[in-house]
């Protein structure tokens, strides 16, 4: 209830994000600080698409910001410019369009992408579904279509769960997941029809991952045989003064057990420490993981960042895996 409650009030912030931005003059390479200098808050997977990179926040109508370099970033078309015909049934606090934490991977020919939408203080939330062709503007075929809710929660709910920050996994024999989840009763798995994006099954079940009294924003990866699932501790939304964190565990299995380095399922509050606050860099957030030149790089957000005065901002740096499978991030900010 705490983040939906914090979580609310950036979203004006969010919306002109683009307008408070460093100008591409002023961002440093990803050699000297890992801050990209512009404004977002729960930053999607980055993808790729023509040449170009592209990423996706929480804000009005989902903004988006996109790459040629991975350094410096210009901002992007919203992915609405309307409410979906279904949101205000299923939401009905949710007036301003301010949309969070949404994620995006390429399926076949069409971009996926996941967006959470919810109200204040509130589990009545939805994870719905938009997808298209082409993330390229200038392309004929460029067009969002919104493809209705993918899973839903409510307060009469007997698992207890909130449906928002989701992210799609992609598994080796292209099988499709969703994880899902904030404060409750944790952190939720279900899987997705390639072909739709859509879950198999309405009544499909639901696994349970990781649970802390202050979790959400996860993320699940694949390394050498494991599945990694990322996961905040903490809180969000109060820039310098945040306190979030990034964990990870481990499992051989995708429904788990996840277990941390010290041997302590995440569900009973286990998860090693990846990414804390570090130099002028506080609240680290909203994992993902990405192949580009040549290397694998961890994304995130970062809630505050002193030289941005205190505003949230994106964030690029290298990612490197241990003798003994565990990942570890490259801050080089001090």
């Amino acid at each position: 209830m705490t983040r939906n409650l914090l979580k609310f009030l950036p979203l004006a912030a969010a919306a002109i994000a683009p307008m408070l931005a460093q100008t591409p003059a002023a961002v440093a390479p990803l050699s000297e600080s890992v801050s990209r200098g512009i404004t977002t808050r729960d930053p999607s997977s980055v993808v790729e698409c023509k040449g170009e990179y592209w990423m996706f926040y929480t804000g009005r109508g989902i903004p988006s910001y996109h790459s040629k370099d991975l350094t410096t970033w210009e901002p992007g078309p919203p992915v609405f410019t309307a409410p979906p015909e279904w949101a205000a049934q299923a939401v009905p606090e949710n007036r301003r369009m301010g949309y969070w934490a949404p994620d995006v991977k390429k399926v076949g020919s069409r971009y996926l992408l996941y967006y959470s939408i919810s109200s204040m203080g509130s589990r009545t939330s939805a994870i719905a579904l938009a997808t298209n062709p082409t993330l390229d503007p200038k392309d004929p075929a460029f067009h969002w279509t919104d493809q209705g809710p993918v899973v839903q929660s409510n307060v009469s709910d007997k698992q207890n769960f909130n449906t928002i920050d989701p992210a799609v996994f992609e598994d080796s024999d292209h099988s499709l997941w969703l994880v899902f989840g904030s404060y409750w009763s944790g952190i939720k798995l279900i899987q997705l029809d390639p072909k739709t994006g859509k879950r198999i099954a309405p009544d499909s079940p639901i696994s349970s991952l990781a649970y802390h009294d202050r979790i959400e924003a996860s993320y699940l990866a694949r390394h050498d045989g494991y599945y990694y699932l990322f996961v905040n501790w903490g809180t969000c939304c109060q820039g310098l003064k945040s306190t979030y964190n990034i964990r990870v565990g481990r499992s051989k299995k995708i429904t788990g057990p996840y277990i941390d380095k010290a041997g302590v399922d995440m569900l009973h509050d286990g998860g090693t420490l990846f990414l804390d606050a570090q130099g002028p860099l506080f609240g680290p957030g909203h994992a993902s993981i990405l192949k580009a030149k040549g290397r694998e790089w961890f994304t995130s957000d970062y809630e505050g960042d002193t030289r941005m005065s205190g505003k949230a901002t994106f964030a690029i740096m290298p990612l490197h895996w241990t003798p003994d499978g565990w990942p570890e991030a490259e801050v080089v900010d001090k």
